[in-house]
C-alpha cells in the first residue's frame, strides 16, 4: 500500500489522526480531526460551527462574527491548498473545514435562534450536496483551496437568501 509519505499519493488517500497533526494546515483543513469520520465528514463538519457559534454568539456581535468566518475562509484557503496538495488530492472528502465556515456564516446570521438555524442547516446541507448553480458552478471551475471554500461560501449564500425569502413570508403571515 502507498504511504501518504511517498512522492506519488493514491487518488484515494487515507487520512489518519498522525498526518491530521502532522501540519497546521492539514488541522485547520480536516476540521481539527472531524474530517476522520467515516460517516458524513461534511456534515460533521458542519456541526462543528455549532460549538463555535456557541461560543460567538455571546461574546461578538454579528458584523464580528461575519468578519471572523471571513477571516477563516482565507485561512481555509490556504490550508485546503497545502492539505489537498499533501493529499494528492485537491477536494479530499475529509477536508470539512469549508462547510464549518460556511455554516458558521449562516449562524452568525440566524444568531440565537436554534429554529432558524436548525431550518439553515438542512437549506445549507441541500445546497452543498445537491450543488445548483453557482455553487455547482464553482465546484466544477474554480480549484485549488479556494475552489474547495467558495463553492461552501456559495451554498451558504443560497441558504442565506432563502432564509431570508421564508423570515419575509414568516413575518407577514
Amino acid at each position: 500500500m502507498t504511504t501518504l509519505n511517498e512522492k506519488k499519493r493514491p487518488r484515494n488517500a487515507v487520512i489518519t489522526p498522525r498526518f491530521v497533526v502532522s501540519h497546521p494546515a492539514h488541522f485547520i483543513a480536516l476540521g481539527a480531526g472531524t474530517g476522520l469520520s467515516p460517516w458524513a465528514p461534511g456534515t460533521v463538519g458542519t456541526v462543528l460551527a455549532v460549538p463555535i457559534h456557541a461560543v460567538l454568539v455571546h461574546a461578538v456581535s454579528m458584523r464580528v462574527e461575519l468578519l471572523l468566518a471571513f477571516l477563516l475562509f482565507a485561512l481555509g484557503t490556504w490550508a485546503c491548498e497545502r492539505t489537498g496538495r499533501d493529499l494528492g488530492v485537491a477536494d479530499h472528502g475529509g477536508m470539512n473545514w469549508d462547510e464549518t465556515v460556511a455554516y458558521l456564516a449562516v449562524l452568525a446570521v440566524t444568531g440565537e435562534s436554534w429554529v432558524w438555524g436548525g431550518i439553515g442547516f438542512v437549506l445549507f446541507r441541500f445546497f452543498d450536496i445537491v450543488k445548483p448553480p453557482p455553487v455547482g458552478t464553482a465546484d466544477r471551475h474554480v480549484k485549488g483551496g479556494l475552489g474547495v471554500m467558495l463553492d461552501d461560501a456559495l451554498a451558504a449564500l443560497c441558504t442565506l437568501l432563502v432564509l431570508g425569502v421564508l423570515r419575509f413570508l414568516w413575518d407577514r403571515a
